[in-house]
């Protein structure tokens, strides 16, 4: 049986390319896709997150190669597919983790603030995959995965843009989906919700949103990077060639609903 099992999710002999992928989630992502068998080329914006990522790879004894972009422009992002794809001359797997945010009430963002958030994560996300899908296509498939977030769905003060931007990038992921089901692509999103990284370390290094967060999550924590892995390795494995369009939450049962608790009385609301 584990024979069977591995032969389902095994990566052995593919190319994945992951984008923004030198951060918390995405090296622990991008071993995870090196130990099942792939060949990692991992992209980030910062030199020395790749350095770090590439010796942490050679201390185990694993295949890699770290690419540096901007991705905010469309010309970028095709420099990045043909770069990656010259390394194995395939792209096999896509995984779109990039990611920008700049925490402001609505009535403070600023058109700067809007540009860079939009061109982070949306902009890259649509034209790097519209870059691979053509090397995709000639090869004769692939996958791709986007990384959304459970701020698709709802949404919290100070995330407008950032809430917006994944939004589009869940609906993004049913378009190429459909589009590219005849180019064997299959295109299937992910939307984390409370990941304890940097990232999101403002929202959760201090004793009240700690508090908040053990009681507004069901199973009573946030989720760590190696809690989306195994999604993301059942979305790019064989045994899912048939599961395209989809969206998967990862959010500790956060969407599944709440407790009947007393609301703050807001000013203007009669009951």
């Amino acid at each position: 049986m584990s024979g069977y099992l591995e032969k389902l999710f095994s990566l052995e002999g593919r190319t994945a390319l992951i984008a923004g992928g030198a951060g918390a989630i995405g090296s622990a992502l991008s071993e995870c896709f090196a130990r099942a068998g792939a060949r990692v080329i991992v992209h980030d914006l910062a030199d020395d997150r790749l350095a770090a990522l590439q010796s942490r790879f050679a201390a185990e004894g694993l295949p890699f190669t770290g690419l540096q972009a901007d991705l905010s422009t469309a010309e970028a992002c095709a420099d990045l597919a043909a770069r990656a794809n010259a390394v194995t001359g395939r792209i096999d797997i896509l995984v779109n983790l990039q990611g920008a945010n700049r925490r402001k009430p609505i009535v403070d963002v600023t058109q700067e603030d809007f540009d860079l958030i939009t061109a982070v994560n949306l902009r890259s996300v649509y034209f790097l995959s519209q870059a691979v899908h053509a090397f995709m296509k000639s090869q004769g498939g692939g996958r791709i995965v986007h990384f959304s977030s459970l701020s698709a769905n709802i949404s919290f003060d100070t995330i407008s843009v950032y809430a917006a931007t994944k939004a589009a990038v869940t609906s993004l992921t049913r378009s190429q989906a459909h589009e590219w089901a005849d180019d064997n692509i299959t295109v299937n999103a992910i939307e984390p919700g409370f990941v304890q990284t940097e990232f999101t370390r403002p929202l959760w290094d201090d004793d009240h949103r700690a508090e908040w967060f053990a009681n507004y999550v069901p199973q009573g924590r946030l989720a760590r990077p190696d809690d989306l892995l195994t999604t993301a390795l059942y979305l790019v494995a064989p045994a899912t060639r048939y599961v395209t369009g989809q969206n998967v939450v990862i959010d500790g049962g956060v969407l599944s609903g709440d407790s009947w608790v007393e609301a703050p009385r807001r000013p203007g609301i009669e009951r």
